[in-house]
């Protein structure tokens, strides 16, 4: 995909600047960036230690990396209505903008994915929440999908397509469906 070609690219180039910064202490414009590139990338635990190697008086100084911060804090805990408020709470600066506009499209792809893969039938509140659309657009979206809508339940229907690409899946993501695997076996 190109777009996770030029992310890997700007992220390789940002930590570089990390590396080389004096005094090891890059501007905050680079940690931001870099911050919002893991959280687009759906790369939590390199975000996560990136969190912890920002110095203290970076933090304070770019408040903007906590808003960014909030938003992997509540992508690792995979609470969708959670993620789209803390990327709906603040206004982006020119420097993440783009990116983090990003981060909500592909997040809401991993929702529809995780709706596809998951239910035979759903509330369309429950697909509003866990897209960040309103109903009537999260509706509107449902029949553009071929999904079934009961009219008077509001019950919706997905249907499985044969192919759904979300992006690359992460080390944590692999994981923790090996584990729920193997759990799922000893039980």
């Amino acid at each position: 995909m190109v777009i996770n070609i030029n992310l890997d690219k700007a992220a390789g180039e940002l930590e570089v600047q990390e590396l080389e910064a004096p005094n090891g202490v890059a501007s905050p414009h680079v940690y931001e960036r870099l911050l919002a590139i893991y959280l687009c990338q759906n790369d939590l635990c390199n975000a996560k230690f990136l969190w912890k190697r920002i110095p203290a008086s970076v933090k304070t100084a770019a408040p903007e990396l906590a808003s960014i911060w909030a938003v992997g804090q509540q992508m690792w805990k995979r609470d969708f209505p959670a993620i789209y408020n803390a990327l709906n709470s603040v206004t982006w600066s020119e420097n993440v903008a783009d990116i983090m506009r990003e981060v909500q499209e592909i997040t809401r792809l991993r929702a529809v994915d995780l709706i596809t893969r998951a239910y035979s039938s759903i509330s369309l509140d429950a697909v509003a929440h866990m897209t960040g659309l309103t109903s009537d657009v999260a509706n509107k979206a449902c029949s553009e999908k071929g999904w079934q809508i009961e009219a008077d339940t509001n019950i919706v229907h997905p249907v499985r397509s044969s192919t759904v690409i979300i992006g690359q899946n992460s080390s944590e993501d692999q994981l923790y469906r090996l584990t729920d695997f193997v759990s799922f076996l000893e039980n």
